[in-house]
């Protein structure tokens, strides 16, 4: 009898393989496949590489990548307004606008289970790629770095967004066992510690970013791993591991003129640690309706309208005098953009998200513009950041200063360790706005019930630090996990 591969579809945590192309965004589905099927279909290095296409794919998707996303991680946070028409509540993101969200807002879920299934992809490499022993033996060993890394990443969204949360480290065998492990969920401080084993045993495989070409640019590297161990650091005061990484993230370079960043030009360049690769056109994979759902709304507009970056993001470039970052990420009507297109005074809101732009959009949903999720800059504010809370006052300035110094603003005037706090806190949001950051930063450093409450909301002290868990998670675990307080 065959051996069939198991689906949980409690979590949606489906395999999906990919048909075999020299493009690692190829990445159109076929059917499940027995295991003798895959031992002789996929036992070759085109085969192996598929495993591993198929994660990178599913970060292409609606329920990751987008609508819900964007709710969750920006809409929430003072950098950005529900947008779109007044009466248009987006399905929940009025609701996650005014913070009055429950466990059965369906971005949750979706989140939720997007990344439960990358997760799933993941593991499923991880499990079949050292069966395929007529592959290079090298190329699997970086493709089982690469899922490390995609896996660490996927938890390090959850960790975030929800606290606690099941760690499935293996394909599910539909035994009690593997029951217990995707209804249990386990402390934020096992996942942490998950996500930190996962990411060393990927530096340990992965080339530096300068070897990959090709159409393999854009894949998980070593400098992407040490960049996001020093996140992981940063998000548990780890300051001197966030140092040490961030030391170790080498090869890499500030974008000369900001905006460039954000242009389709600009996608991978010397700046960039790791992006979420969106191809988009006629046959081509995409970012599911990332820019659509974001682009300007109306007459002459080309868009959904929602995530439209708030008064107080405005004000906040306008009070530093920061033109340069301002004008890269937001799109003020009227104006005519870098590529020439007219945003008119008709179209529905003041703001748009210019980072999620795309200058050959044309009404295909799925778009070419890449979410940056790791840059340069970002590294350097970290090191920052950490050197300032070890006492290490001037030289953290250093570092701030040429994130600033970029943005044509000159050197910080912050001399004290508070007012550099202050001033890394301001270069964070100023530098990484509208890049999924900004909720999870107010939180983690405390600033977010004062943040909120200037923005008009209310921040809930003991219960928005983490989002809900989906109700459709704790009603299917039967009891064998509970919500987070307040929900």
């Amino acid at each position: 009898m065959k051996k069939s591969i198991i689906a949980l579809s409690l979590l949606s945590l489906s395999f999906l393989t990919q048909n075999c192309s020299s493009d690692y965004l190829d990445t159109s589905p076929t059917q499940q496949i027995a295991l003798e099927d895959l031992l002789n279909e996929y036992n070759n290095n085109a085969g192996a590489e598929s495993f591993v296409s198929a994660i990178y794919g599913k970060y292409l998707d609606w329920n990751i990548s987008s609508f819900a996303w964007i709710g969750i991680s920006s809409i929430t946070s003072d950098d950005a307004d529900k947008g779109s028409s007044a009466g248009d509540a987006g399905s929940d993101k009025d609701v996650l606008d005014a913070l009055t969200f429950s466990a059965t807002s369906p971005s949750f879920n979706d989140v939720w289970e997007g990344h439960y299934q990358a997760i799933n992809r993941s593991n499923q490499a991880l499990k079949y790629l050292p069966l395929l022993d007529k592959a290079d033996a090298s190329l699997r060993s970086r493709l089982e770095g690469e899922a490390k890394f995609l896996r660490a990443f996927s938890y390090f969204i959850l960790v975030r967004s929800y606290g606690d949360v099941p760690l499935v480290n293996r394909v599910f065998e539909n035994t009690d066992e593997d029951r217990m492990m995707v209804f249990t969920r386990k402390s934020k401080a096992e996942i942490y510690a998950f996500i930190e084993s996962d990411l060393q045993a990927a530096i340990a495989a992965l080339p530096q970013k300068s070897a990959y070409s090709g159409n393999n640019v854009g894949r998980a590297s070593k400098g992407a791993a040490y960049a996001l161990l020093a996140k992981v650091a940063l998000y548990q005061k780890k300051w001197q591991q966030v140092i040490d990484n961030c030391n170790q993230v080498n090869g890499y370079s500030l974008t000369p003129n900001f905006q460039d960043i954000y242009k389709v030009s600009g996608e991978n360049n010397a700046e960039s640690i790791f992006e979420i690769q969106g191809k988009g056109g006629p046959g081509q994979p995409g970012i599911k309706q990332y820019s659509q759902v974001q682009g300007a709304r109306g007459a002459g507009g080309w868009g959904w309208g929602f995530n439209t970056p708030s008064q107080s993001l405005v004000n906040a470039y306008n009070s530093e005098g920061d033109t340069e970052r301002r004008d890269a990420t937001i799109i003020i009507k009227p104006t005519i953009l870098y590529d020439g297109r007219v945003v008119p005074a008709t179209v529905e809101n003041n703001y748009y998200n210019g980072k999620a732009y795309s200058s050959a959009f044309t009404g295909d949903e799925f778009s070419d513009a890449n979410i940056r999720y790791l840059r340069y800059s970002e590294v350097l504010l970290m090191k920052a950041e950490a050197m300032n809370e070890l006492g290490q006052t001037s030289n953290a300035a250093t570092y701030l200063n040429l994130v600033r110094n970029r943005a044509g603003l000159g050197d910080t005037t912050a001399v004290s360790q508070a007012d550099m706090r202050t001033a890394i806190y301001k270069e964070r949001r100023l530098e990484l706005a509208m890049e999924h950051d900004r909720w999870f930063d107010l939180v983690r450093t405390g600033q977010a019930q004062a943040a909120m409450a200037a923005n008009g909301k209310t921040f809930k002290v003991g219960t928005h630090e983490v989002f809900p868990v989906p109700n459709k998670f704790i009603l299917e675990a039967k009891g064998l996990a509970s919500q987070n307080l307040g929900y």
